[in-house]
């Protein structure tokens, strides 16, 4: 719900950023609510991965040609599960999120970051490969966000406080949201 990708030329082919993604792998892409995703992100999925036990990393059972028992029970598919991306998160321009990663709620993600594991909610990550720049708010603030979970409130209880919840200090963001419950 209300979760956008911001591109001039069109979201339309927003799925040509998640990379890939095959039948035959199983994982999936979950992205919550009210979360910005700046133009070039991507999403690498698990199906990028090769096998690397064996001697050679070729895929060769990708390629039918009879080749398909080269994935046989012995082989070991690498998959690193479901790529999860939290409530209102914003992602920003060209980040790349690595498989079987989870970004927690209200994380920022800088420009061109490589995630390559998970990130805690409401911190900020950025670089290559991406780390902690900073909390967004204090240990304590963060479970009171995450236990209010705005972003399943009703639009009708929610809309009234949008000048608070953009532009308004935390606590009293926190404070209406408690009188309102």
């Amino acid at each position: 719900d209300y979760t956008y990708y911001d591109d001039p030329d069109g979201a339309s082919d927003f799925e040509k950023n998640i990379l890939y993604h095959f039948p035959f792998v199983g994982d999936k892409l979950i992205i919550g609510k009210f979360c910005a995703l700046a133009r070039g992100v991507k999403f690498i999925m698990n199906g990028a991965n090769h096998i690397m036990s064996g001697t050679s990393t070729y895929p060769f059972y990708i390629f039918g040609d009879g080749w398909e028992p080269a994935l046989s029970e012995r082989a070991v598919f690498p998959n690193k599960g479901d790529t999860v991306i939290g409530n209102d998160v914003w992602i920003g321009y060209e980040a790349l999120i690595m498989p079987g990663v989870t970004i927690g709620d209200g994380a920022i993600i800088a420009s061109r970051a490589v995630v390559t594991g998970n990130v805690p909610p409401y911190a900020i990550y950025g670089g290559n490969p991406a780390k902690l720049i900073r909390e967004r708010f204090s240990a304590s603030q963060i479970k009171r966000l995450q236990a209010i979970a705005w972003w399943d409130w009703p639009m009708e209880k929610l809309t009234p406080l949008l000048p608070i919840l953009v532009a308004g200090e935390v606590e009293e963001f926190l404070a209406l949201a408690q009188a309102e419950n």
